[in-house]
């Protein structure tokens, strides 16, 4: 792979070294906060306030239920089982039932580092251990991260788990499979910027996108090198998929003519689809790349703010919800100010509603409960600050 001509941090983007996590400087950013215009590296931590004003008891009841089911539910190779799929409309088409899941693994161990645990200590250790283990088990020589037929969504989670632990553990192996993961990433981006599900496709997609660029900056911020040219070609990417006001696109429910700007859609073409998920993924990427003070994101958060109501009336429970919220957590977070204190109560509060006595959150639609627990519980984490992918 080539050096890169310009690091990300030349990009003024906040790179900080994953090893902060062992001082406790790292934050855990799913829950993007808000003004669009700030600078993230410009705003203060006093900005959101005490950690125990989003943390309450009650949050950390939650959590500590989601990670004991996530614990138990944990097999003894280290994985979590779950339905491997895609995405139908919005439908799962099954291909592997209850079978070894990649992507929901590193998702379910990403839930425990947010909680500040690590491999090998304290009363998750041995979880974070296996499921590393596991891991780096499904990394092959040419480098992509699969296990039953899983794509591209499941090697980038992946390779952003292995950027984290590397961050914290230092260990030569971990180090050797990120790197090969990092590789491919690089080497399959395509002409239109993006990725897709498979290694090398043609056609780009939003939601494989902000994976791929989201693991390459977690690997940045742990020393692997990432080239420039790579972040602004998926950068000019995003942007490319931004809905101009009046143009054509449809939702999840209709091809209806869409007239509110400020979306991103799935693909650039035709008249794809636009949606809070997507939306959320398109600013998401653009932090990720740099990318905070400019129009197209604050139109994108407007849409998010006036979308949000009907989006979780819609789909809670489902794993569109999920990942919605992975992401949009992520830009608010990021974002700060009035959006997020507005976004993560409201969030933090339906989460803490929904969730079963078991522990689980509810997965009507999707992989299964184990990533809707990962997901929610990461969420729900965000104030303790840990996982430096996810800091301001």
């Amino acid at each position: 792979m080539t050096a890169p001509d310009r690091p990300f941090s030349a990009r003024r983007a906040p790179w900080r070294c994953a090893r902060a996590i062992a001082v406790g400087l790292v934050a855990t950013a799913l829950l993007g906060l808000g003004a669009g215009s700030v600078r993230a590296q410009d705003r203060r931590p006093e900005e959101i306030g005490s950690t125990d004003l989003w943390i309450t008891p009650e949050v950390r009841g939650a959590v500590d239920q989601g990670l004991r089911y996530l614990a138990e539910s944990q097999h003894p190779d280290g994985f979590w089982s779950q339905d491997v799929g895609f995405k139908l409309n919005t439908d799962y088409r099954v291909i592997a039932s209850d079978a070894p899941h990649i992507g929901v693994s590193a998702l379910c161990l990403m839930s425990f580092l947010a909680g500040g645990h690590l491999p090998g200590r304290g009363p998750y250790g041995e979880v974070l251990e296996r499921g590393l283990g596991y891991i780096l088990s499904k990394v092959p020589e040419n480098g992509v991260i699969t296990d039953k037929g899983t794509r591209m969504y499941s090697h980038a989670f992946a390779t952003l788990l292995l950027a984290e632990a590397y961050g914290m553990t230092q260990r030569t192996d971990v180090r050797r499979a990120l790197q090969s993961a990092v590789n491919i990433i690089v080497d399959s981006q395509n002409r239109e910027g993006g990725w897709r599900y498979k290694p090398f496709a043609r056609e780009s997609d939003m939601s494989i996108t902000v994976c791929q660029v989201l693991a390459l900056r977690s690997a940045r911020n742990v020393g692997i090198a990432v080239p420039a040219r790579t972040v602004r070609d998926a950068e000019r990417y995003v942007r490319r998929s931004a809905v101009p006001q009046g143009d054509l696109a449809r939702t999840f429910h209709s091809y209806a003519p869409y007239n509110e700007g400020g979306a991103f859609r799935y693909q650039l073409r035709g008249h794809s689809r636009a949606t809070f998920p997507l939306t959320a993924a398109g600013v998401t990427t653009l932090h990720a790349a740099g990318i905070y003070d400019d129009p197209i994101i604050d139109d994108a958060f407007d849409y998010l703010d006036g979308q949000m109501l009907d989006f979780n009336r819609h789909y809670i429970g489902h794993y569109f919800f999920y990942y919605g919220h992975y992401y949009a957590v992520q830009a608010y977070y990021t974002a700060g100010g009035r959006r997020f204190e507005t976004y993560f109560p409201r969030l933090r509060d339906l989460l803490i509603r929904a969730q079963q006595s078991n522990g689980a959150w509810p997965c009507h639609t999707g992989p299964g409960e184990a990533f809707s627990t990962a997901v929610a519980t990461l969420i729900l984490q965000i104030p303790y600050q840990y996982l430096p992918i996810f800091q301001r």
